[in-house]
């Protein structure tokens, strides 16, 4: 009931949009019309309502490729000149990253995401956009945990909860853009000591996603976990009972790195290198940094807004009080290795 009411929420905002009829749909479509290959590694239900909206407004028809970030740029290697991709849209900065520094993706000129799109969000030469933020933050018992214990990103690491963390894998892409970000705030040494630490700290091997560590912080087997944003705030509005009381009992803390904010990542996407429809690529990304869309993307998938000045629908303006890092997401690709290396070393596993 909790995602349909979510999902009726957003068709709110579509359907103004559409109103056009199908009369008005059919002169879009005689006005631009062609279609877009999308490969895209986000898999929920919002982007549907995107894709109908953006038909509905161009006559562009949307062909949707499925998969996750790394099987989609093999095959857009393998395709090679001949590939079809248009888009190419993943849900981390370093997924992204990994598909411009493989010569996947094009710069972009468009003076509508450059001013929409703020400047850390993007690839300064246009080779990708950021279209959604979610914050890499800390779930915690509140029977156990006093906020003001989680409140920085050291602390996570810390004696205080020595057995007591819970994480998902160092192969987690989220993970991975969180160490690379340590890596860039304070250098590899610090951060090789956090990740040491967090490794420390676990209460159990890692398994599972995010909602499995939320979870496991309201069962009693962990204090705190390491969690994105948006499984929580999707728990807390869902349709599981018994997840609902879990995140009564287990809130979220937005820790702070070096007193500027809590790290962000962001979903994104990009044109590709060799789109037989470039323009419609491009009016795709344009598409999807309106304020129209971006509320859909909030409303029905709990991220935060991306473009500037678009305010946060329900239910995620009530967790949007928080200072986002002003750091450069484009920074997470480019430590990824090297955040890799300190977690292998580590043991987190």
């Amino acid at each position: 009931m909790f995602r349909r009411a979510m999902l009726s929420t957003a068709l709110l905002f579509v359907l103004p949009l559409a109103a056009c009829g199908e009369g008005d749909a059919g002169k879009a479509a005689e006005a631009t019309g062609g279609e877009l290959n999308l490969y895209t590694a986000r898999h929920y239900d919002a982007d549907e309502l995107l894709y109908r909206l953006f038909e509905q407004q161009t006559g562009v028809k949307v062909n949707r490729v499925d998969g996750n970030p790394d099987q989609l740029i093999a095959r857009m290697r393998t395709e090679g000149a001949n590939s079809p991709a248009d888009v190419f849209v993943a849900a981390d900065a370093g997924a992204l990253w990994r598909a411009q520094n493989a010569g996947l993706l094009q710069p972009v000129t468009s003076p509508a995401l450059a001013a929409a799109i703020p400047a850390n969000l993007r690839d300064p030469e246009g080779h990708w956009f950021g279209l959604a933020r979610r914050a890499r933050i800390v779930a915690y018992d509140t029977a156990r945990v006093r906020p003001e214990e989680v409140d920085t990103y050291e602390e996570i690491a810390s004696l205080r909860f020595r057995g007591k963390l819970c994480v998902r894998s160092s192969d987690s892409v989220y993970n991975l853009s969180l160490v690379g970000a340590l890596i860039e705030a304070w250098g590899p040494q610090k951060a090789g000591v956090w990740v040491r630490g967090v490794v420390a700290n676990m209460a159990r091997p890692p398994e599972g996603g995010d909602r499995d560590q939320i979870r496991a912080v309201g069962a009693g087997v962990c204090e705190i976990a390491l969690t994105n944003s948006y499984y929580y705030i999707g728990l807390a509005s869902g349709e599981d009972a018994g997840d609902r009381a879990v995140t009564g009992r287990v809130r979220l803390a937005f820790p702070s790195l070096d007193g500027q904010g809590a790290h962000v990542n962001v979903s994104g996407g990009g044109v590709a290198r060799h789109a037989p429809n470039r323009d419609n690529a491009v009016r795709f990304l344009e598409f999807l940094a309106t304020p129209e869309a971006q509320r859909i993307i909030a409303a029905a998938n709990n991220e935060f807004t991306a473009a500037n000045g678009v305010a946060n629908p329900p239910p995620v303006d009530a967790y949007d009080d928080f200072t986002a890092h002003p750091m450069s997401v484009t920074a997470y690709g480019r430590r990824q290795a090297e955040a890799q290396t300190l977690m292998t070393a580590a043991g987190w596993r």
